[in-house]
């Protein structure tokens, strides 16, 4: 699993990779390091992407099931990374190429906007359904990003949105063809140009306090 780096023009554009995509360690570690090369680069935006069936699927189950002494490293290490991409200081946008699921959803909910392929694919938080209750950082990142409604009906019911449905009821803000969705999130970001991190950085954190001081909680 290898997450790579390239830039379209002045927009870094972070692809997730062509399987699964599950957050492992590793896949943590890469993800934070393409961050850093893109900032320090002069990035003015970033776009995360994938191929194939899967934009991501969240949490890697197996390599938690095989590391369970270090499940609270493990599950602070991936709210930390929710919490730096939820706090970029430059714009965001998730281009949700396939099924986002869990700890996936949540990653996409913390990019500033999201393009999602309109004929397949799911947006779902499972949890509900495989009895793994959202942790209250994870619960307020959602609960930041989504009206009340919405997170309900996201959060407790384990329902699968496709494109059309999760554009209807605001989780994402555009759907497209799969040959479109990357193309749309850059046009989406592309006319914002570039913005003062300092000054973006610290309305972002202002804006979404509650949910980074949640996610970055010592438990």
């Amino acid at each position: 699993m290898t997450v790579t780096l390239r830039f379209e023009e002045d927009i870094a554009v972070l692809h997730l990779g062509d399987d699964e995509n599950r957050f492992s360690p590793g896949f943590l570690e890469q993800f934070d390091a393409h961050l850093d090369d893109a900032l320090s680069r002069g990035a003015h935006a970033m776009v995360t992407t994938a191929t194939g069936k899967f934009y991501s699927n969240g949490l890697d189950l197996e390599w938690l099931a095989a590391h369970g002494e270090q499940a609270q490293w493990y599950v602070g290490r991936v709210q930390a990374l929710l919490a730096r991409v939820l706090t970029l200081p430059i714009p965001t946008a998730a281009a949700i190429n396939g099924h986002s699921f869990g700890a996936a959803a949540m990653l996409a909910l913390a990019h500033d906007f999201r393009v999602m392929r309109a004929d397949r694919g799911y947006f779902c938080f499972p949890e509900v359904d495989i009895r793994i209750p959202f942790t209250s950082g994870m619960a307020a990142l959602i609960q930041a990003k989504l009206t009340p409604q919405t997170a309900v009906a996201a959060m407790t019911t384990g329902r699968r949105f496709g494109g059309t449905e999760a554009a209807a009821i605001g989780i994402v803000d555009a759907t497209a063809d799969e040959d479109a969705v990357t193309g749309t999130a850059l046009n989406m970001l592309a006319p914002l140009g570039a913005k003062d991190q300092g000054t973006l950085g610290a309305i972002k954190n202002t804006m979404f306090g509650p949910a980074v001081a949640a996610l970055t909680a010592v438990t």
